[in-house]
C-alpha cells in the first residue's frame, strides 16, 4: 500500500509552501518595493539599517535571523530564514515575475519542519502580500 504524503511535503526539501499574487505594477516597481525600507520591513520585519546584498546577515527585532544568498536584480532574492526557536534555518525565495504591465510577487519557503510550521508560514506570507497590496 502506497503511503500518501501530506500537502507540501517533498522528498528532498522537507515541507514547503508558496504563495503569490499579481499586482498592477511593473517588475521594476515591484523590485523597488520589496527592496525598499518599507518593503523589507513588511516581509522581513523590523531591523537596523539593512541592504539586500549577497552575504548580508540579519537579525530582526522578532528574532528572525539569516543571510542573503542570492540577489538577481528584478528577478529574485534567496536567503536563509530562521525563527529564534527553530532548530535549523529554512530557505526563502522572493521572486518578481513579469506579466505584461503587471508583476507577480512570489514567496516560496522550503525546509520547513512539519505541516504546522508550513501552515503558519503560509498565513504569514499571505498576510505579507495583503500588506504589500495596501502599500501599492
Amino acid at each position: 500500500m502506497q503511503k500518501i504524503k501530506p500537502v507540501g511535503q517533498t522528498v528532498s526539501a522537507g515541507f514547503q509552501v508558496g504563495v503569490r499574487r499579481t499586482f498592477p505594477i511593473t517588475v521594476e516597481n515591484a523590485w523597488n518595493l520589496i527592496t525598499s525600507t518599507i518593503g523589507i520591513t513588511t516581509w522581513l520585519g523590523e531591523l537596523p539599517a539593512f541592504s539586500i546584498q549577497v552575504g548580508q546577515q540579519y537579525l530582526t527585532e522578532d528574532g528572525v535571523s539569516g543571510n542573503i544568498r542570492v540577489v538577481n536584480q528584478f528577478q529574485n532574492i534567496r536567503l536563509t530564514w530562521k525563527k529564534e526557536n527553530w532548530i535549523k534555518p529554512t530557505i526563502l525565495q522572493i521572486r518578481t515575475i513579469p506579466n505584461g504591465d503587471k508583476t507577480t510577487l512570489s514567496f516560496h519557503q522550503e525546509n520547513l519542519s512539519d505541516m504546522n510550521v508550513r501552515e503558519e508560514m503560509k498565513l504569514r506570507w499571505e498576510e505579507v502580500l495583503n500588506k504589500l497590496s495596501e502599500i501599492i
